[in-house]
């Protein structure tokens, strides 16, 4: 596996994380103020890392927006 493989994989993987807390959210399987804060934190830094992981593959790739839906 090389390092784009990876970066494709990571990516896809903090993408469907962060799908399913938001689904949680929006259907409100969150339990307590402490577990909403809590779910939200972990969206934002799902978000933060997948960007972060986008902007590092658009240093290295032409067509970044192919090589991460593929």
């Amino acid at each position: 596996m090389d390092v784009v493989d990876f970066a494709k994989y990571m990516y896809r993987l903090l993408r469907e994380r962060e799908a399913d807390l938001t689904q949680a959210l929006a259907s409100g399987s969150v339990q307590s103020w402490d577990q909403y804060k809590m779910t939200v934190g972990e969206i934002r830094g799902l978000s933060f890392a997948a960007q972060e992981m986008k902007t590092l593959l658009e240093k290295t790739a032409d067509d970044v927006e192919d090589i991460i839906s593929s």
